[in-house]
């Protein structure tokens, strides 16, 4: 049996998702909490297997929420939300970053409430396999932070000139546990980063809106949204693109294109889509990254990036939140290096300018 804790101000969207995690019989609801500090309290006392947790709580946030069970007693967390406007969204991606595993949008009008529920049950039964792992950013708020959330980390020294590598792009790939070790990937790397970046996330539409935004806060380097047409960018113009929502990103002549192609592995965007056009496109000159994340996308672009010569990362079993995408990937033999995620970025530097 799931044991999940149920968390959210509003009493009636509280009592529907305690009917619909009820009515299933491998879930158990074992406690319900309208504000922040009542949520901690039950969940270092009830020790939950999951919890749901609204981010808009009174008297302590979602974000806050997150820091101090991350850090105190970890707990897989789901945030279901229905806020989208920039200051909500950018808390949430603070969340994700903290330890919050997935992120599920609270049901529209016009969505079937039988589909919404069934993804909500789904959801839950997936994030609660997942052994989550101790954050320690809320002891340390306690205290003070030296980097508080959507501050950019003070400017690292340029490393010393070296000569030229022969790679031009650097692509990766990523879902459950991406926002986190995406900014770890990043934070890692100075302005000078000579190779610009592409990146496929899994996260849901209503999350996509603001999350180049939040991403470039916590990054020197300049991120936004990938768009049809561009250029790809060279070697020497740094940047971080990312793939828009519900649209496969490709590299076609030198040129971004993004494509409305049917899902790969229920996913659009996908990683292997992305992976696969930049093997053909550039072959030996990409560097490309498979990180944290359910399911298999990616792993066989993985592949087509290293038959065709370049460089390939995945992410090591002990730093993934989910060890899905980068299993996948390590099966078929398309790593040539598995790294923990603290040493991706800096293998990134030496790469690009080894």
């Amino acid at each position: 049996m799931i044991r999940v804790l149920v968390v959210d101000d509003s009493l009636t969207v509280r009592k529907r998702l305690v009917d619909v995690l009820g009515s299933d019989r491998e879930l158990e609801v074992v406690g319900e909490a309208g504000d922040g500090p009542e949520a901690i309290e039950l969940c270092g006392r009830l020790r939950p297997d999951v919890m749901t947790l609204d981010m808009m709580l009174p008297t302590m946030n979602g974000l806050a929420v997150t820091e101090h069970v991350m850090a105190f007693f970890p707990t897989p967390i789901v945030i279901v939300s229905s806020s989208t406007n920039r200051g909500d969204l950018f808390k949430t991606y603070d969340a994700l970053a903290a330890g919050a595993v997935e992120v599920l949008d609270k049901p529209g009008a016009t969505e079937p409430a039988d589909d919404w529920e069934r993804r909500l049950v789904a959801l839950v039964k997936l994030v609660s396999r997942i052994k989550v792992v101790t954050h320690p950013r809320g002891r340390l708020s306690l205290h003070r932070r030296s980097l508080a959330p959507g501050t950019r980390p003070e400017a690292q020294p340029a490393p010393p000139p070296r000569s030229q590598s022969t790679y031009e792009l650097v692509a990766i790939g990523t879902s459950t546990g991406g926002p986190n070790a995406l900014v770890d990937v990043l934070r890692r790397l100075p302005e000078t980063f000579p190779l610009p970046i592409l990146i496929v996330i899994h996260i849901g539409r209503p999350f996509a809106v603001g999350f180049a935004e939040w991403l470039a806060g916590q990054s020197q380097l300049r991120v936004s949204i990938a768009v049809d047409g561009d250029p790809l960018p060279r070697r020497g113009r740094p940047g971080v693109l990312i793939a828009p929502p519900d649209v496969h990103l490709v590299v076609r002549n030198r040129v971004l294109r993004l494509t409305s192609d049917p899902e790969r592995h229920s996913c659009r965007p996908s990683v292997d889509v992305l992976f696969e056009s930049i093997a053909r496109e550039l072959g030996a000159a990409a560097i490309a990254c498979v990180l944290t994340g359910m399911g298999r996308d990616g792993a066989e672009g993985l592949c087509a990036i290293h038959r065709a010569g370049g460089m390939t990362i995945a992410q090591d079993e002990t730093s993934s939140v989910v060890f899905g995408m980068p299993r996948e990937a390590i099966a078929l033999g398309a790593a040539r290096r598995v790294l923990a995620l603290g040493e991706i970025g800096r293998a990134l530097l030496h790469l690009a300018t080894e």
